[in-house]
């Protein structure tokens, strides 16, 4: 069977195996609506197709499988007041739904880059695959936004407060931090992949990883756990700052990183990872939902595309600039229900705050 083609997004089945290919190498595979929308479509026709056993997702190029959503789609929709970028938002959340709840085998090849939007595509697959390669991580912060295609529920669940730490200040972490963090369940090198996507066409998927993962090197996040558990155990962001410089050593470093980041961001950020606590991924994919459209209304998402992805000079000017001055009434907006706006994908009603 041929390639079921698309500029941006590849469909194609060898054997058993249906293979996701997203194709915008020069923009390290980052998605936008339309190929969400593909990925849509094609993952709920191979659900129900007896010829697929396996769903395989990967990126084109050597840089990555994908670097998140295309931000620079969402900064020019931002300032042409558009509603494009809740739309892309609304059918991203539900593919992130899909992929979790996906009853054959998906298999996610998280090699090289995988951010934000990337991370949703494939941490919530049942086979999640990474190599030395790896540079995955939530960043959104340092652009003015908060974790989302379900990432707060992810990094809720990882062990004490590593995730916490993780979102606040946005770090790239590695393969084996991701397994550590619960993003991930196997270690491949890159240089076998092509093998493995190869066996996956005739062998199940339990059987192909299991011929070619190995041992993980040793998680440079889990070595320090215990200063993230002490440090982040706080529910005021001030105080998780402070916490850090008072332990010195590298923990000094992460305050400087969360200090540089969009307080309001932060501040909503660590808000989301509370409150999502025992949530469905339907509850929360609402939830970020909610926070997402508040970010677009404020100035900070905007300032922060500009300053590391239009403009590039790297100088932010959050408002506020400061944790000090972001009010808790603030960031209890962020939560607010949406009215008819809603995203409703869980079936509870949400309650008034």
């Amino acid at each position: 069977m041929g390639a079921l083609e698309t500029e941006e997004v590849l469909f194609e089945r060898r054997g058993h195996l249906g293979i996701v290919t997203l194709n915008r190498p020069k923009a390290v595979n980052a998605l936008n609506h339309a190929m969400v929308k593909a990925m849509l479509r094609q993952l709920t026709a191979w659900a129900d197709d007896d010829a697929v056993g396996t769903v395989l997702v990967r990126g084109a190029g050597d840089r990555g499988l994908c670097a998140g959503g295309d931000i620079v789609s969402i900064y020019k929709d931002m300032l042409h007041g558009g509603t494009g970028t809740a739309a892309f938002w609304a059918d991203e959340y539900r593919l992130n739904l899909l992929i979790s709840q996906y009853p054959k085998p998906y298999v996610a090849f998280m090699d090289g880059l995988v951010l934000g939007g990337g991370v949703g595509i494939s941490a919530h697959g049942s086979v999640r695959v990474v190599t030395e390669r790896t540079r995955t991580g939530m960043p959104e912060t340092t652009i003015g936004f908060v974790p989302d295609v379900g990432g707060t529920l992810l990094l809720s669940r990882s062990p004490g407060e590593t995730g916490t730490h993780a979102a606040l200040t946005g770090a790239h972490l590695t393969g084996a931090d991701a397994l550590f963090l619960g993003l991930a369940d196997h270690f491949v090198p890159s240089d076998a992949l092509p093998a493995l996507a190869e066996a996956l066409e005739t062998s199940t998927a339990e059987a192909a990883v299991g011929r070619f993962a190995q041992v993980a090197p040793e998680s440079a996040l889990a070595a320090q756990r215990e200063w993230i558990d002490a440090a982040y155990a706080h529910a005021d962001a001030e105080e998780i700052v402070r916490s850090l410089r008072a332990l010195g050593g590298g923990a000094v470093a992460a305050a400087d990183t969360i200090e540089a980041k969009s307080p309001t961001s932060v501040k909503v950020t660590l808000e989301s990872l509370r409150r999502v606590r025992g949530l469905s991924l339907e509850e929360a994919l609402d939830q970020e939902y909610r926070v997402g459209l508040r970010c677009l209304a404020g100035p900070d998402f905007r300032e922060g595309i500009r300053a590391q992805v239009v403009d590039k000079d790297r100088n932010p000017q959050w408002k506020p600039p400061t944790l000090a001055e972001v009010r808790e009434s603030d960031v209890e907006g962020y939560f607010a229900p949406l009215g008819e706006r809603e995203l409703g994908l869980s079936p509870s009603p949400v309650q008034s705050i």
